[in-house]
């Protein structure tokens, strides 16, 4: 039923940050996706990561919805924004 979706997470170290490394990391990562047979890939992000925000809609991901109250992280509820992106040359039959 969820061939050719996947879910998606990229983490970069601190020091690392800035540098272009998430761009050149997920761009790679959707040109695999899509030779794989990939049509869909979705993120989950917390709000308050805005450079994640950032990087997802660079590079063609767009925001889909939020998931309220999914999880907690040192005692705090945690909301998660849903992300995706759709191939344009795979699934488009």
């Amino acid at each position: 039923m969820y061939g050719g979706v996947a879910e998606v997470s990229v983490y970069i170290s601190a020091q690392s940050r800035g540098q272009g490394v998430g761009k050149a990391l997920m761009q790679h990562l959707i040109g695999e996706s899509e030779k794989a047979g990939f049509w869909t890939i979705q993120s989950g992000i917390f709000p308050e990561n805005t450079a994640s925000i950032k990087l997802h809609e660079r590079v063609g991901f767009r925001y889909i919805g939020k998931r309220e109250r999914v999880g907690k992280i040192h005692g705090v509820w945690k909301d998660n924004l849903l992300f995706e992106r759709r191939s344009s040359s795979v699934g488009v039959d």
